[in-house]
């Protein structure tokens, strides 16, 4: 654990990680509270704001931003896809992996406790942070300042899904998986949920043919169900390769 390279990176201060993505951000104080934990707040009480509030705005205008951009982008494109597309462009694993391509864990402010628990390298936490980055982005400079922050990251992102298919419902691939082989459908568990009522996080595990495979986690019982469904089709078909 202590290798992980994305617990020993180097930290950076909220202005140096700004001017290195060159974001379109003009308020530092924005900036700051985009980067903090709640759990900073209970060691350091001189902190005064933390980014939930940002990260509920942001979780909406990413909704609308990458559905306007989908629509901008994909003319040809139906409902249905487009539903799909926006679906998994937002969903907590792909946020959170977005927080790891501008690392923004680096930049961070968290309790010590939470650190510790491995807080820094999470996807929710990671997936947390982006969404409160892009609130703060639209409090400051509005739509323009979030489209030109995500038009870095949307393109490569997009190809990605269409590429591997991972739009798709990954708890019906898993299904189909497991039929296949005659297997009964998978179960799914949840063995943890943790956070506010407003902002809950679930931990889910799902089982096939009786055999606890794999865990994900989200923000509501079905994204975290997903999530373990799409680590699952990955180990489950790592290991037939290896067969």
């Amino acid at each position: 654990m202590h290798n992980d390279p994305e617990r020993t990176q180097e930290r950076e201060d909220p202005q140096s990680f700004a001017a290195r993505l060159a974001l379109p951000i003009k308020d530092s104080r924005l900036l700051l509270r985009a980067l903090t934990h709640r759990s900073f707040l209970n060691e350091n009480p001189q902190a005064l704001e933390d980014n939930e509030r940002l990260e509920f705005l942001g979780d909406a205008v990413l909704d609308f931003v990458v559905g306007a951009w989908l629509y901008q982008h994909f003319p040809e494109m139906n409902e249905g896809e487009m539903t799909r597309l926006r679906a998994s462009l937002v969903s907590t694993e792909r946020l959170g992996e977005f927080g790891r391509q501008i690392q923004i864990n680096r930049a961070l402010r968290m309790g010590h406790g939470e650190e510790e628990g491995g807080g820094r390298t999470r996807t929710s936490m990671l997936c947390n942070a982006f969404e409160a980055l892009v609130g703060a982005l639209y409090l400051d400079g509005g739509i323009p300042a979030v489209d030109q922050f995500l038009a870095r990251l949307l393109p490569s992102a997009v190809q990605q899904i269409v590429a591997s298919e991972s739009d798709r419902d990954p708890k019906s691939l898993l299904q189909e998986w497991a039929q296949a082989r005659g297997y009964g459908a998978p179960q799914y568990k949840i063995v943890a949920e943790h956070g506010p009522d407003h902002s809950k996080e679930f931990l889910v595990q799902v089982h096939v043919n009786g055999r606890a495979v794999a865990k994900g986690e989200g923000r509501s019982k079905q994204a975290a169900s997903k999530a373990a469904a799409r680590e699952a089709l990955i180990l489950l078909e790592q290991e037939e390769m290896g067969r």
